[in-house]
Formats: structure tokens, C-alpha cells, sequence
């Protein structure tokens, strides 16, 4: 992999890791809610849940997805539907610490799980397999490049959004301001799911 192709690939995990999603719009709800600690093994399971998402679609899974409408379709629908059952759980927390108790519970599980149901997670493993591996004679080093730099990425962009909602738990306890910052999260995870669905 030359430097234009590498910095090529800096560019698009920039733009696609820190540009909002279901990931980070939940890494940031979890820590405003239940603190940095608590988010943490969400935070966490995202670059797992994303690194294995990347090796299947190296391996030629992707290319199954693509090929089957029906299997896209079934991804599609189940992640369109878990975003707005979380959407709805968020929307009514009003409570410091009850969104990531009774109301909204992701585990490290769940965070990993959730990278297969999310389309901008299929789209960017897509495109990096077509874009930078397949078909390259050097695709076994091309992957040893690609799934380290996008592992930090995902990681760092999470741990950024998840410490931007730590910072805010002092001033979002104060009258129902929080409740309003849920319901901000909810509509940015049902603008997702819509997005999800045109494309």
C-alpha cells in the first residue's frame, strides 16, 4: 500500500468514524447517563464487534450480502428495528444513571452484535474491502494494515463521543435538561434508522 492509498484510508476512517451513527450517539447517551465507567464496555465493543464485521467481509461474506437482496434486506430491518426500540427506551429517560440501568442496557454483547445490524458499519467494511484488499495481490498485508488503523479508529471515535457525554452529567442533572439530551439522542438514532433504510 503506497502513501496516497494510506492517506486515502486516514480520510475515510476520519469522516466515517467520527461523523454521528448509532455507535456514537450511544457511546455519548451511555456515559451522559450512567458515567464514563458504565459507556466503557460499549466504547469497547465497538471495535470488536466492527474488526469482526471487517474480517467477514474479507473473507467474502460482504460479497454475499451484496449479492442476496433478501439477506440485506433482513440486516436492514433488524437494524432499523433495534434503533428505534432503543430510540424508545432512551426517549423517556429523564434520570442520571436510569437509562443505562432499567431503561437502556447495552452490554459488551449487545455493542458487539449491534455492528452487524448497522449499515454505515457494512457500508465502511464494504467499501474498504473493495477499495483496499480485494483483489490485491498483497491483500493478506493490505488487511493487516487496514483492520489495525480502523480498530483505533473506531475506538477513539467512540471513547471522544463518550467522554463528551461524561463532561456533560454535571450540567445535563440539572432540571430536565437530560431528558430533553435523550430525547436529542433518540430523534439522531431514529434519523439513522431512516437514513439506514434509503440506503
Amino acid at each position: 500500500m503506497n502513501w496516497q492509498e494510506f492517506t486515502a484510508l486516514l480520510v475515510l476512517a476520519t469522516a466515517m468514524s467520527f461523523s454521528p451513527g448509532p455507535n456514537t450517539t450511544l457511546s455519548t447517551a451511555l456515559a451522559a447517563n450512567g458515567g464514563l465507567p458504565r459507556a466503557m464496555r460499549f466504547v469497547m465493543a465497538v471495535p470488536v464487534g466492527w474488526t469482526l464485521l471487517l474480517v467477514l467481509c474479507a473473507a467474502g461474506i460482504g460479497a454475499l450480502v451484496v449479492a442476496v437482496p433478501a439477506l440485506r434486506l433482513a440486516i436492514k430491518v433488524l437494524g432499523v428495528g433495534y434503533l428505534l426500540w432503543l430510540a424508545c427506551k432512551l426517549s423517556g429517560s429523564g434520570t442520571l444513571g436510569r437509562a443505562d440501568g432499567a431503561n437502556l442496557n447495552i452490554g459488551f454483547g449487545q455493542g458487539v452484535m449491534l455492528q452487524f445490524v448497522n449499515i454505515k458499519a457494512w457500508l465502511l467494511a464494504l467499501t474498504l474491502v473493495a477499495g483496499w484488499i480485494a483483489g490485491q495481490p498483497d491483500a493478506l498485508g493490505r488487511f493487516a494494515i487496514v483492520a489495525p488503523v480502523m480498530l483505533v479508529y473506531a475506538f477513539v471515535s467512540n471513547f471522544t463521543y463518550a467522554l463528551a457525554g461524561a463532561l456533560l452529567r454535571d450540567w445535563l442533572a440539572k432540571g430536565r435538561r437530560l431528558l430533553w439530551f435523550n430525547r436529542t439522542m433518540a430523534l439522531v438514532l431514529v434519523l439513522t434508522a431512516w437514513w439506514m433504510l434509503s440506503v
